[in-house]
């Protein structure tokens, strides 16, 4: 068998991959073309997307590890290698589960710089510490410093749904940011990463001078893998997983996209982004999985959704807002659209110029089916072990034919609806049908209504095409008789297979489906 080439999966260090003869995915023009042309920067982008890497380039190329880069693109760009005193403070790795566990961690990393560059007693505070130690490294060196802060809002997100603890979250850290901006003159680069983007937090407020590039058109390849960087470093691992899922090249590399690319950062971009931790799971296990998805819970992102009583189809089908709708920082009920997109859940897919308007929707196969299958437990009292049987379960009925079998089945998801929802009954009744019949689309061709005049759902399998319409305390006849007014079965007339229609009457009062009617 042939040897497996090194991935990096989990390996965040640049030296590491560089040193160890990992695959490595160049951005070093990149890199050279933001430490030559700014100075303080801000770049947001969903966890596992090779921040932490990028963070870790960076400080090798403030060391002057000229060694580290031969062979990349940057060899020909440099031609100084200077080195500066680098402070990385990487702040991912703590629980913050109160003020004190922030304080502590602060402290620890100004601690380690103390031992190498000196303290003072006047210093009490953790902002005259971090002014204090950036002033002595940048006077014993006579170089001015380079500050790299990864993932600076950890601690902002871990409280989320706490606004005290939110509060004392922000006090602290908007005094230790502020330094950055006091201590302008001590230093050479700044560079922060984090999922949610700052131009709304207060934490940031005297920090205004930052050069946010999330949204930036030249830096959207930043992080995350292109299909041309995926076939020119990973055609041996492609090749590979064809032949271990018994595909062609053209046909794994279209499954890849379908599952794994379809991130865009900023409008009118063309070209998608891969998820790079996805990708190399992927080779290395040699299937096909929701590896970045199985990374993190959303929780909280589910308990916004419920709070504000979004509803879900917009969400399927991608909805329609302005760049403040979900660029700002708020974790507020009403809208839940900028935490979603910022943890990676959402992207942008279209943009409308004139209007100003963009589209955003689930990137991919591995988040839509992913983040759908997790929100099932919140809305229903299936488990997420259940889910997945149950979605199989349907597609074999169907496909013989068996559509009570479906429909009892489709009640077991409708039985979780508890009783307290009063007027939300209707969204929330609408939320489980949604997401059911989204979910078979893993399997088969699936249609969801997004608009008026079309039927509720419609399902295609081998030789037969279902169409279902579904009315909240109708009546199943009312339902099958609209499926005929309204002409839903015109566009698959010409089809050649079996047409199947299904009315249902779902019931408020018992919150569930009532009665269904099924005609050919």
């Amino acid at each position: 068998m042939e040897q497996m080439r090194k991935l990096p999966i989990g390996i965040q260090t640049f030296e590491e991959i560089r040193k160890e003869n990992y695959l490595y995915v160049d951005k070093t023009a990149m890199v050279y073309q933001i430490v030559n042309s700014g100075k303080p920067y801000f770049l947001s982008r969903p966890r596992r997307f090779g921040k932490s890497l990028l963070l870790s380039t960076f400080e090798a190329y403030f060391q002057g590890r000229k060694d580290l880069f031969q062979g990349l693109a940057i060899e020909k760009l440099e031609t100084k290698w200077e080195q500066y005193p680098v402070f990385h403070l990487d702040l991912n790795a703590e629980k913050y589960d109160c003020a004190e566990s922030l304080n502590q961690m602060l402290s620890r990393n100004l601690t380690l710089l103390e031992e190498e560059w000196g303290s003072d007693v006047a210093e009490m505070t953790l902002s005259t510490r971090f002014s204090g130690v950036i002033r002595r490294a940048s006077e014993q060196t006579g170089k001015q410093v380079v500050v790299l802060i990864d993932e600076y809002d950890k601690p902002l997100l871990q409280a989320i749904l706490n606004e005290p603890l939110l509060d004392e979250y922000r006090s602290i850290l908007k005094a230790f940011y502020g330094v950055l901006k006091s201590s302008d003159r001590y230093l050479r680069f700044v560079f922060l990463t984090g999922v949610t983007k700052f131009a709304q937090v207060s934490v940031f407020s005297d920090l205004n001078q930052l050069n946010d590039i999330s949204m930036d058109k030249e830096y959207n390849a930043l992080c995350g893998i292109t299909k041309d960087e995926l076939v020119k470093v990973f055609t041996p691992e492609i090749q590979r997983l064809s032949e271990n899922e018994e595909l062609t090249f053209e046909e794994t590399l279209s499954r890849l996209e379908r599952q794994y690319d379809g991130y865009h950062f900023c409008e009118n971009t063309v070209i998608g982004l891969f998820n790079p931790f996805s990708l190399l799971n992927v080779f290395q296990k040699t299937k096909f999985g929701n590896y970045w998805f199985q990374t993190g819970t959303p929780t909280y992102l589910v308990s916004l959704l419920k709070q504000s009583d979004y509803d879900l189809r917009l969400l399927v089908n991608g909805v329609e807002v302005t760049a403040s709708a979900f660029s700002e920082y708020r974790a507020e009920a009403n809208n839940p659209l900028p935490m979603i997109y910022q943890s990676g859940y959402l992207t942008i897919k279209d943009y409308d110029k004139e209007f100003l308007l963009y589209t955003l929707a689930f990137p991919n196969d591995e988040v839509r089916y992913g983040f759908l299958n997790f929100l099932v437990p919140f809305y229903t009292k299936v488990t997420d072990d259940e889910t997945g049987f149950h979605i199989a379960k349907f597609m074999r009925e169907l496909r013989a034919h068996d559509v009570n079998a479906f429909m009892e089945r489709l009640k077991v998801f409708f039985a979780g609806i508890p009783y307290d929802l009063s007027g939300n009954t209707e969204r929330h009744y609408q939320a489980v049908f949604y997401i059911v019949f989204t979910l078979m689309g893993q399997f088969v061709d699936t249609e969801v209504r997004s608009s008026r005049g079309r039927a509720d759902a419609v399902v295609k399998t081998k030789d037969t095409i279902f169409v279902f319409e579904f009315k909240l305390d109708g009546s199943a006849e009312d339902a099958l008789k609209q499926i005929d007014e309204k002409d839903y079965l015109i566009p698959y007339r010409l089809d050649g297979r079996r047409l199947v229609k299904i009315g249902v009457n779902f019931s408020k009062e018992t919150r569930n489906i009532e009665r269904y009617l099924v005609e050919e």
